[in-house]
């Protein structure tokens, strides 16, 4: 039997719920009971038109019809992505606001100490939303129709290929680096300013080799502008099954996957999150959703929140070490 002490603590806690606002006695039992009842803020790091403002409205505008609340779409660029991570960390705790990042954010958490946040005590994962491979395209001037053949290539040919990305430090950077270091050969990095000036001066020559999506080369592939000779992620995928995977081409171990997800403030309820998490799952379940998401090669995902925070986990990790193992000074 409880103690007097059990029976007292038991009795003041009904008293408290039977003489609390109906609003409180509600939160006290389920936070995530009446979510949402007014509009949310979803956060896109990056700016209008790019893959991750796609990714995100097309999450938003099915949440809204969902439930009814407008989920309002909000760019906040800059800082690789790094901006709208730390305002969503500093906001209100409440579950108003989220924010979609993408890879890139586990390459910047690995490799940037200067950032405000640590993105995996500040904030906590709501679920992946998708996933998105690489292509890895050369320039027909080089003579590789596959990836053995370009590794032979450029071992034969020590940092005379060349290789663009989108920025220093991004995951196009990366990926070339995790390339020419499990290859074992030296592809030389070009960073650009954004993804369209890397096809440009691959398009143009200037460089030899690149990583992009399936959006951004595949009309050039048909063209005969660009070779297109694997895919980046584990598996092969259904948006270009005739591409073998960088891994089987020659290169064990090779993984790149651009993936999308959905974070909030590490003080969030969890009820909250795990409604977030259900609803988008649902969302990503939509025909429509991914077949809109095909046109690049995304796939969705849907995850729990707990298989997300793991998978963000690795991602840091398995970047930390390839800067270790790789020696990359990053400038």
């Amino acid at each position: 039997m409880p103690d007097s002490s059990e029976v007292l603590r038991l009795a003041a806690a009904i008293v408290f719920l039977a003489g609390a606002p109906p609003a409180l006695a509600a939160a006290t039992t389920d936070p995530a009971k009446d979510y949402p009842n007014k509009p949310i803020r979803l956060i896109v790091p990056f700016v209008p038109g790019a893959g991750t403002d796609i990714t995100g409205r097309t999450i938003a505008a099915k949440l809204s019809e969902r439930w009814g609340h407008q989920v309002v779409v909000d760019n906040r660029p800059g800082a690789a992505g790094a901006i709208g991570v730390e305002i969503t960390a500093q906001a209100t705790p409440d579950g108003y606001t989220i924010c979609l990042i993408s890879a890139s954010h586990s390459v910047n958490s690995a490799t940037n100490p200067k950032l405000s946040y640590d993105i995996t005590r500040d904030l906590q994962a709501i679920t992946q939303a998708t996933s998105l491979f690489y292509v890895v395209y050369v320039n027909p001037a080089v003579p590789a129709k596959s990836v053995k053949e370009l590794i032979a290539h450029a071992k034969a040919n020590p940092g005379k290929l060349n290789y663009g990305s989108s920025g220093t430090g991004g995951l196009q950077h990366f990926a070339g680096e995790m390339f020419s270091y499990l290859a074992g050969v030296k592809l030389v990095h070009i960073p650009y300013k954004g993804g369209a000036a890397v096809i440009a001066d691959a398009l143009a020559g200037n460089i030899q080799v690149g990583f992009g999506t399936l959006l951004s080369t595949r009309a050039h592939m048909k063209a005969g502008r660009l070779r297109l000779l694997a895919v980046s992620t584990r598996e092969r995928s259904p948006s270009a099954p005739e591409l073998p995977t960088v891994a089987e081409s020659g290169v064990p171990g090779y993984e790149v996957d651009q993936w999308y997800g959905l974070i909030t403030s590490a003080k969030v309820p969890k009820a909250i999150v795990n409604k977030l998490a259900a609803a988008i799952a649902e969302a990503l379940k939509s025909p429509d959703v991914a077949q809109r998401f095909s046109a690049d090669g995304s796939t969705p995902v849907g995850t729990s929140p707990e298989q997300f925070s793991a998978h963000i986990k690795s991602e840091i990790a398995k970047w930390r070490k390839l800067v270790k193992d790789a020696g990359l000074v990053l400038h």
